[in-house]
């Protein structure tokens, strides 16, 4: 059997950049009347919903402890672990959505971007470290979470989650 090929760190990494910087345009263009302008298809202002994007990478560095230490347990905990997280929703949902509302009165239009490149950098710095070994590591994912979990996610996966929901909430905003 054959060795995979290594993962793509520098497709991750330009990822990772693209969202920084896209972001930081969005900052940079939004007028005060945008950032308190209601979403499109969210409870939340187009300022909360920024910084839920910007959570989403602030939950990666998170995930990617978890992975790492859930990866390394019997397949049955790592699933009943997961199955716990799923019933759990509801619950998630409501927090995820106060949280991001409380949390952009913070980390606001004038903080989020600065804090956004500090938690990017340490994935970088992070992805750029992590063996090989670590990036194929998975665990058993709550799928009720988040649309772009899948019930099986290895590390590489966690590290490229987080584009896929910025972009996606990206398309929500109502900016000018």
């Amino acid at each position: 059997m054959s060795e995979p090929p290594p993962v793509d760190r520098a497709a991750i990494a330009a990822d990772l950049d693209r969202a920084r910087w896209a972001l930081h345009e969005l900052l940079d263009h939004a007028t005060a009347e945008d950032f308190e302008r209601r979403s499109n298809g969210t409870r939340w202002t187009n300022e909360q919903l920024l910084f839920h994007m910007v959570f989403g990478y602030m939950v990666v560095r998170r995930l990617l402890v978890l992975v790492r230490v859930v990866s390394r347990l019997p397949d049955p905990i790592g699933r009943g672990f997961s199955r716990a997280l799923d019933a759990g929703t509801p619950v998630f949902h409501q927090i995820n959505y106060w949280g991001s509302c409380a949390a952009a009165t913070v980390f606001d239009r004038r903080r989020m971007g600065r804090h956004c490149d500090r938690v990017i950098a340490k994935l970088q710095h992070s992805l750029a470290t992590e063996s090989e070994t670590n990036l194929r590591r998975s665990m058993a994912f709550p799928v009720r979470w988040d649309p772009f979990f899948t019930e099986t996610m290895t590390l590489e996966q966690v590290y490229r989650y987080p584009g896929k929901h910025f972009d996606f909430h990206r398309a929500q905003l109502t900016l000018g």
